[in-house]
């Protein structure tokens, strides 16, 4: 499992890179977004991953990569939002988003080590196919959270599942990776 921690690391790294040099570009302006929009640029991107992972012609020369990075990236949005609700104005810092955004990591990461330690590192042998549809899967369950007012009787909330969604996206990028 040192493996995975490293490889998770290193994937989590590239996708905060990114996230720093758009708070560079365009500071905290995804702070207004409602949680409802975040949830359906996730879907957006998980669709066009199902998109290019069925379509043998590809209009536009992009892998998988770029929009995994973008279901973390916006997941780790999401998960602010939850803890800091939504504003009407851009009102973080990149130092105090990147400390949250590495807040939300350190939490989600421990999710994962735990679970990989339950399962025994089953998303190995899962195909990034399988990941993607599994991200939607949640995507379909947080909108239905969302249209139920968050509201849940048995089932585990939103964070949970917007956590969820950020360790598919990590294990599908190490796979692509692991693939070159």
């Amino acid at each position: 499992m040192a493996d995975t921690s490293n490889q998770y690391n290193d994937q989590i790294e590239k996708c905060r890179e990114l996230f720093i040099k758009k708070m560079h570009d365009y500071g905290s302006a995804w702070r207004i977004l409602r949680l409802p929009s975040l949830t359906d640029q996730i879907f957006i991107k998980a669709q066009r991953i199902r998109g290019l992972q069925q379509n043998a012609e590809r209009k536009i020369e992009e892998d998988e990569t770029s929009e995994f990075i973008g279901i973390v990236n916006y997941s780790i949005m999401a998960l602010i939002q939850l803890d800091k609700g939504v504003v009407e104005q851009p009102d973080l810092s990149l130092e105090e988003a990147t400390q949250l955004y590495d807040e939300q990591v350190a939490k989600t990461k421990q999710l994962m080590m735990d679970k990989n330690h339950d399962y025994g590192e089953a998303w190995r042998d899962m195909r990034v196919s399988s990941l993607t549809d599994l991200i939607l899967q949640k995507l379909l369950r947080v909108k239905q959270i969302e249209n139920n007012s968050g509201k849940t009787l048995v089932s585990e909330g939103i964070d949970a599942n917007y956590q969820d969604m950020i360790n598919y996206a990590v294990f599908a990028l190490i796979h692509l990776e692991e693939r070159r």
